[in-house]
Parts: C-alpha cells; structure tokens; sequence
C-alpha cells in the first residue's frame, strides 16, 4: 500500500478529527471530508469541503478524490443526532439523518472500493455509536447507526475476496463538542450519565481513534465484520 491514502468523512472536528490526525501518524495521506474547514492545520491541504447530505455534490468529490489520489482507507464518521423522545420524533428528521449518516456512507464505498481492488486490499470503518444497543431519545440516530453496523457486515462477507475489511468502532460517551450540547454539563441526567460509566470518565476523541487505527492497521487484516466498543464500559453487564 504505497503512499497509503485514508479519506474521513466528517473529519474536520471532534472525532473525526482526532481521526484524521492519528491516521497521519500511522503514515496515511488523509483527506477529510466535511460541511467546514478543518481546525488542525495538518489536515487542511487535503481537505475538501462538501455537504455530504448532498447527493450530487458528495458524488462529485468522492469522484475527484478517487481519480486523483490512492485510496486504500475509508472511514465512514460523519454524522448528526436530532435527539427526541419517541412522542416528539419528526419524521422530517428520517431523510435528513439516513441522507447524512447512512447514504454518504454507501456513496463514498461505491466510489473508493474501486481503487482498493486495484490495490489489493482495503480498510473501510464505521464510526457507529454505543446507542445500538438501546438509547432514551435516539430513535433516529439509533437507526442510522444500527444500518452502518448491519451494512459493515453484510460489506465485510462481499468484500472479502478483495482483500477488504469493514469493521465498526462504536464510541460510548466521548467528550465533543456535540456531547455536551446534547447532554448539559450541569443537568441530573449528564451527572448521572457520567456517574455510569465503570472506568471513572468520558472518553475523548483519541480513544476512538486509537481503535479506528487498529482496523486500518495491515496487522489487522484478519478482523473483519467486527465491531468494537469504545465506551468506558457502559455496555458491559
């Protein structure tokens, strides 16, 4: 895999971002793929800006993108929440989160597998979500990220031939900037939430990027249709 190059889909804050910027470490080119500029100056040459909820123009770049570079790493991280309880859940919400958070996923593995064949192998990675497993107000976003983990499996038996892993790291409570609009600091249920968790602490973006590295690591090319928890031990038990 010379001159390896990994494209983050929403890699210009939080997560994606600590992404991006471990899998420099690792030896990738990264190229993000966000609605905004990055932060971190390192990845900001290869950036590409592009509302990835936009069909046509997510089309368009991850096109230019497989024309042009060596992709052989796809981390599917985008995404966005919209939390309600069931009574309060609109249904204008479902296109907007299934557009964003499942479909750019299939968009960017159509246009990006290409290159991995011609490589002789791949890394593709969902950044999915402990909410899977059950969550009060995520009906919308549970769904989402319920598919990713339903397609990376379903992914990783077709794939396989090709020298190809897909796998999910599925965070827990992470300290982001979206946590704690979603879950203030100073209210019971983020204290209580907080309380839970075995290992004494939010995680933080390089948790999860740490274990996004292990699956796009080439020592890792026996894991796939996998996924792992990144939570401080909230799903256990």
């Amino acid at each position: 895999m010379a001159q390896r190059c990994a494209v983050v889909t929403g890699g210009a804050r939080n997560i994606g971002q600590a992404i991006g910027r471990r899998l420099q470490q690792d030896g990738y080119r990264v190229v993000a793929l966000d609605i905004v500029a990055p932060e971190e100056p390192s990845l900001q040459a290869d950036a590409r800006i592009v509302d990835l909820s936009d069909a046509a123009a997510a089309g368009e770049a991850l096109a230019a993108i497989a024309a042009d570079l060596n992709v052989t790493c796809l981390v599917n991280n985008v995404g966005i929440v919209a939390p309600a309880l069931f009574d309060d859940v609109a249904i204008a919400d479902f296109d907007r989160l299934m557009h964003l958070n499942v479909r750019a996923a299939v968009l960017a593995a159509k246009a990006l597998v290409p290159a991995m064949r011609r490589a002789g192998g791949g890394r593709i990675v969902m950044n999915t979500s402990r909410v899977t497993l059950g969550k009060e107000a995520r009906t919308l976003y549970s769904a989402t990220k319920g598919a990713l983990q339903a397609m990376a499996r379903t992914w990783a038996l077709e794939l396989a031939k090709d020298g190809i892993t897909v796998n999910c790291v599925a965070p827990g409570p992470i300290a982001t900037s979206v946590f704690w609009k979603n879950n203030p600091p100073d209210s019971d249920y983020t204290k209580t939430l907080m309380a839970g968790i075995p290992l004494g602490r939010l995680g933080l973006p390089e948790d999860v990027a740490n274990a996004v590295s292990f699956f796009c690591d080439e020592k890792a090319s026996f894991v796939t249709g996998q996924t792992l928890f990144v939570c401080g031990g909230v799903t256990v038990g």
